[in-house]
């Protein structure tokens, strides 16, 4: 593991994102980091953290595999050594592989609940202590489709909703602890987790054609609109907000 760009501890407020080298990820760092915040970008690969770094000196990537043994406190101890403390942590990272019964073996299976369940589960237990002191707050990405179900990849939706259930349990937990647990449930958003999934071009227009067809404002999201609610969540001005989990989704839970 390795962080990048200096030390800040003056910062106004200390942030990790994980899965913070693309899409919603990349977009919440940078949208923390124009707010003043020091953003430790959490992320397997180096290079998409550097893009996601360029041209913000707020953001320290930090190259990591969550899944990993030890990942989660080497990551909340990095950014309480580096920056003094830890205000918000962002738990986006995830995967969205699977396929419908039948195909899925424990290859694929594994995989999918380390990074979407355990891994959150792990770097959230290892923040506490350092957002108890800092009275902070916790934000984890869902998914709408876990409200809905998805016939053609269940699993996928399965362990966003358990990380929906973990929100509302953990908001009841920590509570008196001056902790927050909220999350933000995006609909169809412009990012590359099609391609991470590996599915061919044509089957990318077939999912994003099924998705306009439910989403009533008629058009895919941005990752930047994702971040705007989730920056938002994490404000001290939605001190009064815990539990919540906060569809941004063009309207498509209410189709």
């Amino acid at each position: 593991m390795d962080t990048k760009n200096g030390n800040t501890a003056s910062a106004s407020r200390v942030v990790v994102v994980t899965g913070a080298g693309t899409g919603i990820g990349r977009a919440t760092a940078r949208a923390f980091a124009r707010q003043g915040a020091a953003v430790v970008a959490v992320g397997r690969r180096e290079a998409p953290l550097r893009e996601t770094a360029e041209g913000a000196p707020g953001i320290h990537p930090l190259v990591a595999d969550i899944t990993t043994e030890g990942a989660a406190e080497e990551i909340v101890r990095a950014a309480v050594r580096g920056h003094g403390r830890l205000d918000v942590l962002v738990n986006n990272a995830g995967i969205a592989t699977g396929g419908p019964l039948g195909t899925l073996d424990r290859s694929v299976i594994g995989p999918l609940l380390e990074t979407n369940i355990v891994a959150p589960l792990l770097l959230t237990q290892a923040a506490v202590p350092a957002l108890r002191e800092s009275r902070g707050t916790v934000v984890n990405v869902s998914t709408t489709i876990g409200q809905r179900g998805w016939p053609s990849n269940s699993l996928y939706p399965a362990t966003k909703s358990a990380l929906e259930t973990l929100t509302r349990s953990w908001a009841r937990e920590l509570a008196p602890e001056g902790v927050r647990v909220v999350a933000v449930a995006p609909g169809a958003i412009d990012t590359p987790i099609g391609e991470h999934m590996g599915l061919s071009p044509e089957q990318r227009a077939e999912v994003r054609a099924w998705q306009l067809a439910h989403t009533p404002l008629g058009r895919i999201g941005r990752p930047e609109e994702v971040a705007w609610a989730i920056t938002g969540l994490a404000a001290p001005e939605a001190g009064f907000l815990t539990g919540t989990v906060l569809p941004v989704d063009g309207g498509a839970l209410v189709t």
